[in-house]
């Protein structure tokens, strides 16, 4: 019988096929009474020693699939099996309570999930996924049973209550269709995942798991927002319809790979990528793109415990240079504050975080963190065609400060002797008091890139995390436009480029109008280049 139930896409895209239902083992741990303690302890130092060796094994697999900054989770979960605390509170059950092994680590996985669980911070909160997460693999390591080999399973559509990192990371990935969860955000593991790998996802679908069946027919819409379970022969028709029509404008688009970006009347667009690691580059070469116009660098800090140090980040863009063999690749430096909070910050509380201590000012503030960043990419920059821009700026001082770093960087590495090449420098801009002094912006930099999502939040003044100002949050309006073309038009009367990195350069009703401004660069999602390329290509001012 046809179900249809609703959920918030991460995704437009759109499929058919079997579902695979993934429910948690919620198996019931036993408490038992032992005699050895210490055999009891030995036993779960091995579990740890075997849990440590399957997560090296998932964080190598992932760094190859999706990059470092996604793998970094398989790191946390390495440290958190190494915690003292943890492991302290596991021995001391067993030698006080005299109780098993999988029942001392299942009460004190469930503990300290509970003291995550309750606490203010976002960012902790998270971490008692994790810790459940770790405590039901040391518990099935202990059991001795063996995993579920989701990289053995037919291609289908993977239905869940949601989805962990070590769950997803094992999938083949030629076999997933598209992704539906219970919960979920639009920022967990696996609508990044989903967005990387161009296929239909949704999440928050109130879907009873328990009703359904693995091997049961669904439609993932993820245009609509719809899940389909058992579709009658209609929607199964519209579907494999709008499949083929989607498909076919693909086929077209394919042919655009390896042609110019330049309008009908003669205008050359540099077309680039935004990701959020190296392991996006695959779907940059994939789709075609001129370069990278958006190195959200940012993700080499999340979901980590710590600082990432100057080697982690130098490899990183070392890497992403040498991938890209001589295509540009603009590195945004640090972008941390607002919507993106990293505990190890210690940022504190802010009432409107979106006007707080974020971005470039965390950098001025801290110069030490902004050092260790913009050592790595003056070493990176010897290996390709490198530009760094700067987020938040709001005044030609802050400009002034960071040149001032970056002679000071310069210095260092001269003293040492290591090698480096000062990048290409730019600013974003994103703020009115940017817009309104990009005439004198555009005198001491090389380039502009607009983020448009700020500018429209702080022009509008409306928060656009906040649901409720939806219908006031206007991307279109005059006024963002008129924005636009005084920055486009004052970055050329001093010979400088200027582009857009922000969702409105992947809007196709604007395209035209940015053609007609004379925006130089647009910087959008990998599966937004063709389609983008396209409309470029068949603009004419004329």
């Amino acid at each position: 019988m046809e179900r249809e139930y609703r959920g918030k896409s991460v995704y437009r895209g759109l499929t058919i096929g079997p579902i695979a239902v993934l429910k948690k083992n919620d198996v019931q741990v036993k408490r038992e009474k032992i005699e050895d303690a210490k055999q009891e302890i030995e036993r779960v130092k091995q579990a740890v020693a075997d849990s440590q060796a399957q997560l090296q094994h998932l964080y190598d697999k992932a760094v190859k699939e999706v990059g470092e900054a996604s793998a970094a989770i398989f790191e946390v979960h390495q440290m958190m099996l190494e915690d003292e605390d943890y492991q302290d509170a596991i021995q001391n059950m067993i030698q006080t309570e005299l109780v098993n092994a999988e029942y001392a680590v299942a009460v004190t996985g469930d503990n300290f999930a509970e003291i995550f669980a309750s606490m203010d911070d976002e960012y902790m909160q998270a971490r008692s996924a994790d810790v459940k997460d770790i405590s039901n693999r040391l518990v099935q390591n202990l059991r001795g049973d063996v995993s579920v080999d989701l990289s053995e399973m037919e291609p289908s559509i993977i239905v869940a209550d949601d989805l962990s990192p070590s769950e997803t990371v094992q999938m083949d990935k030629e076999k997933i269709l598209g992704f539906v969860t219970v919960h979920g955000s639009t920022n967990s593991h696996t609508a990044i995942l989903a967005r990387m790998m161009n296929i239909p996802a949704l999440i928050g679908v109130s879907v009873d798991l328990e009703e359904l069946r693995t091997g049961m027919e669904a439609v993932v819409d993820g245009f609509e927002g719809k899940f389909v379970v058992e579709p009658g022969g209609e929607v199964k028709q519209q579907t494999e319809a709008k499949m083929c029509e989607e498909a076919e404008k693909l086929k077209l688009l394919q042919e655009l790979k390896g042609k110019e970006t330049v309008t009908a009347d003669g205008k050359k667009v540099h077309l680039y990528a935004n990701i959020g690691s190296v392991g996006d580059i695959t779907g940059v070469l994939e789709n075609d793109a001129e370069g990278i116009g958006l190195f959200r660098s940012e993700f080499l800090y999340l979901g980590k415990t710590d600082f990432p140090t100057e080697e982690e980040q130098f490899n990183a863009y070392k890497q992403a240079l040498q991938l890209m063999a001589g295509k540009k690749v603009i590195i945004r430096t640090l972008d941390i504050g607002a919507d993106k909070q990293v505990d190890y910050f210690n940022l504190g509380k802010e009432e409107n975080p979106a006007l707080g201590y974020r971005a470039i000012r965390i950098c001025l503030k801290q110069p030490e963190i902004f050092k260790t960043q913009l050592r790595a990419l003056l070493r990176a920059a010897v290996y390709g065609n490198l530009s760094v821009m700067y987020p938040m700026i709001t005044s030609t001082e802050e400009v002034e400060q960071i040149f001032a770093i970056v002679e000071e960087i310069k210095q260092e590495l001269d003293a040492a002797e290591i090698p480096y090449k000062v990048p290409e420098q730019g600013v974003m801009i994103e703020t009115p008091a940017a817009v309104m002094i990009s005439e004198d912006l555009a005198q001491m930099v090389d380039f502009f890139s607009i983020g448009t999502n700020d500018l429209t939040q702080y022009t509008l003044a409306i928060d656009r995390q906040n649901e409720k100002l939806d219908d006031f949050y206007n991307a279109h309006h005059k006024a963002i436009l008129m924005m636009i073309r005084m920055v486009v038009e004052n970055a050329h009367k001093y010979g400088k480029w200027a582009g857009i990195c922000g969702e409105l350069g992947a809007d196709l009703e604007l395209t035209d109008e940015f053609m007609k401004m004379g925006v130089d660069e647009l910087s959008v999602a990998p599966g937004m280049i063709l389609k983008l390329r396209k409309r470029i290509c068949e603009f004419s001012k004329n």
